[in-house]
């Protein structure tokens, strides 16, 4: 089968290989046949080694398909299923999960160093331990979730990472409240998330920020009140909060100098929401006078922090009601033949999301 694969870190280009097999099937396994994938930044980062990824490797972790084969033990799923597929699975069993904290579960990162894949020359790990630029994916039976048929692949796809995140930066972590003022930063396909995510919770004021005008324009048309480069985020704190700051930021970014501004930009006892995946030698600084003479909440929101599937079934519910766009998240798409087209707009800002077809 075909599948795109960086053969090592670093690079600026995928493969597409030919020869390349889904590898492990076998008891609690399920083998998806990817009918649409999404590009996202943090594909970008594991390939230039922001995110730690054990090369070579198949990008890819936000993706949709058809159930093809079920191993042992599967119930949940059968062949011709449609479904989304969740890189951070609950086993529903560890500390994190009996404290419902779902989203914090590690237990889909214990395969993470095994191959997904395999072909002439060596094996092929997966990003996130699934790798969804491929025709076909093995994975862990959690990973397959079953999605209504109503559900077009490519929407299904962004549903499982990127519009959950965003949404549930805004719902489950922030919590933002009816009237309050927020401000983006940040305003790629998650971003625009957060956007309409506080949006649909009653934001009053929501101001986008991104150095990339098509995303500003963007980010207007899906809900925010206005839209501003980085150089113009003072102004509009100054204009909008009578310089106090917003009562929530959402940074989505994942780099500690927009985290800094974002701190700078929250007002006194309000929120500051991290949302981007940074990498680990990044490193953010606060003095302990300002952190406890400001008190504001710094509320880190990984995969949207709450119960996945629960997020799941309300970004359908709020997308079947019209409450959200999705279908307006995805500004081109293209097939697996045209990855690097696609890595392309998202390095440039061109794209909110690109999505990849089979």
């Amino acid at each position: 089968m075909r599948a795109a694969v960086l053969l090592e870190t670093g690079q600026d280009t995928l493969e597409v290989v030919e020869d390349a097999e889904p590898a492990g099937f076998g008891p609690g396994k399920v083998r998806v046949r990817m009918r649409a994938t999404g590009l996202c930044h943090s594909d970008l980062s594991a390939m230039g080694g922001i995110l730690p990824q054990p090369a070579p490797f198949v990008p890819g972790h936000e993706g949709a398909g058809e159930v093809l084969e079920v191993g042992e033990g599967v119930t949940h799923v059968a062949p011709g299923d449609r479904v989304l597929v969740c890189w951070l699975p609950a086993c529903n069993n560890c500390p994190a999960c009996r404290r419902g904290q779902r989203h914090l579960c590690l237990a889909g990162f214990m395969n993470a160093g095994t191959p997904n894949f395999r072909r002439t020359g060596g094996d092929l790990f997966g990003f996130a331990g699934t790798g969804t630029f491929a025709e076909e994916v093995v994975l862990d039976a959690p990973c397959a979730v079953p999605v209504p048929d109503d559900v077009p692949f490519d929407i299904a796809a962004l549903i499982g990472c990127g519009v959950t995140t965003g949404l549930g930066a805004a719902f489950n972590t922030a919590r933002v409240e009816a009237g309050s003022s927020v401000a983006v930063i940040g305003c790629g396909g998650v971003g625009i998330s957060v956007v309409q995510g506080a949006r649909a919770c009653g934001a009053a004021r929501i101001v986008a920020v991104d150095p990339v005008a098509a995303r500003r324009e963007a980010a207007l048309r899906f809900g925010a009140t206005e839209a501003v480069a980085p150089d113009g985020l003072a102004a509009a704190k100054r204009e909008l909060t009578g310089d106090e700051g917003f009562d929530y930021v959402f940074e989505v970014v994942g780099r500690s100098a927009t985290a800094r501004t974002a701190y700078e930009t929250t007002r006194r006892g309000g929120t500051l929401c991290v949302v981007g995946a940074g990498a680990m030698d990044d490193q953010l600084q606060f003095n302990m006078f300002e952190l406890f003479f400001d008190e504001k909440r710094i509320l880190p929101s990984l995969y949207g922090g709450g119960d996945v599937l629960h997020s799941y079934d309300r970004a359908i519910a709020l997308w079947r009601a019209g409450r959200i766009d999705l279908e307006g998240l995805i500004t081109h798409r293209v097939p697996l033949d045209r990855i690097n087209d696609a890595v392309e707009q998202m390095r440039t800002g061109e794209a909110l999301r690109t999505t990849i077809t089979f």
